[in-house]
């Protein structure tokens, strides 16, 4: 379709038959690494265009997010014109990824039986909310949905209030890496077999994984977690702590940085006080430990205890908003901020967060506009496979 892109996954036809977030972000990922997506929207666009406030020159940053390096077709699966196009472009595609309901792209022979059938060669990811099954298939999937359900909710907020949702759609993200790590899996099964594959992600599965040791404590340990505000239920300390002016995250996560920290706050006996001298032990006595720390922190400002404490080889961390959190990564020489595109049309982005020694991340693409690129490929589409003209 083009001279195409640069990097490990150039060479790759991604079709984007996916909105809102976790199919998004995982397509825009690939596009980053150098695949080619053709992002397939309606007419109206994918839905999160206008999820604003906020914008960026009329369109929701939301959307701006995750779309970087794509291409955009809008095609109405119900006219026929439109429905052949799409079909034939899941005829040349490398991958597919969808998040429509289980079984929404049957009635319109896009469905992984009916592609598959054409292009054997194909990874199809679909990314639902609930599974395929029975039980799953006809349950609607949002991320705050499914935050709720699988018990997130209940561990986050105080531990004598309500709960509360996370600041982030945290399992659309972890749904759309899952689905990253899916493809290419099945991708490099594909080198082996010649054949592609069905990879299934659910919002819910990944949100159980994602509770990693809360979910573990429960189904190795038979304890239901409980809301803990932002104390940690393993180790100690290992939340904020409020200094002169303000809170300071402060961990200790094993009893070598504790001996650190003990010496850095003036106080190297705590660390041989056998309340607090292991990890088990500072957990049982916390409640006295705490004022003790507390008492030190208080004497001095959060920066200059975070100086000092990092300077000791103990993890720590201010509280910082967005904008503190940007301009963080910058001092450390993270460079977060790329531009997506040139010219007027560029678009200030967040970084790709894997780095390669041979082959970089590119921003060749702003996130496009409804059918921006509608002509061109439907001319290539309707041109023999082998055309590579647009």
């Amino acid at each position: 379709m083009t001279d195409g892109p640069s990097g490990p996954l150039a060479g790759l036809l991604v079709a984007d038959f996916s909105r809102i977030l976790a199919g998004p972000y995982a397509t825009m990922l690939l596009a980053d690494l150098g695949a080619e997506v053709v992002k397939v929207e309606g007419p109206r666009g994918d839905d999160t265009r206008t999820w604003a406030p906020p914008v960026r020159e009329g369109v929701a940053t939301y959307y701006l997010g995750v779309n970087r390096n794509k291409r955009s077709v809008a095609l109405d699966l119900g006219d026929a014109g439109d429905r052949a196009a799409a079909q034939e472009l899941a005829r040349r595609a490398d991958v597919l990824v969808e998040n429509f309901k289980p079984g929404g792209l049957a009635r319109f022979g896009l469905d992984h039986a009916t592609v598959s059938a054409t292009n054997p060669r194909i990874v199809y990811a679909s990314i639902s909310g609930f599974g395929s099954g029975p039980g799953g298939a006809a349950l609607p999937g949002y991320d705050l949905i499914v935050q709720a359900i699988s018990g997130l909710m209940s561990l986050t907020g105080d531990p004598g209030g309500e709960p509360y949702r996370a600041g982030v759609a945290v399992f659309d993200v972890m749904a759309g890496l899952h689905a990253t790590i899916g493809v290419l899996s099945a991708l490099h099964a594909r080198q082996e077999t010649g054949r592609g594959q069905h990879v299934e992600v659910d919002l819910l599965s990944s949100a159980l994984s994602g509770l990693v040791n809360q979910s573990s404590a429960f189904v190795a340990g038979g304890v239901v977690p409980f809301r803990m505000g932002n104390s940690h239920p393993s180790l100690f300390p290992y939340e904020p702590l409020p200094c002169a002016d303000g809170e300071l995250i402060v961990t200790a996560g094993n009893d070598g940085q504790f001996r650190k920290l003990c010496g850095v706050l003036g106080v190297p006996e705590l660390a041989d006080d056998e309340r607090f001298a292991t990890n088990e032990a500072r957990n049982a006595h916390r409640d006295e430990l705490r004022p003790l720390l507390v008492e030190r922190l208080r004497t001095r400002g959060k920066q200059e205890w975070f100086r000092d404490i990092i300077g000791a080889g103990v993890p720590c961390g201010p509280i910082n908003t967005v904008d503190q959190g940007v301009a963080f990564a910058e001092e450390v020489g993270l460079a977060p901020v790329v531009t997506a595109g040139e010219g007027a049309a560029a678009v200030p982005s967040i970084r790709n967060p894997i780095r390669f020694s041979a082959s970089a991340a590119s921003y060749r693409l702003p996130p496009p506009a409804v059918d921006e690129h509608g002509d061109e490929i439907r001319r290539w589409l309707a041109a023999p496979a082998s055309e590579e003209t647009a």
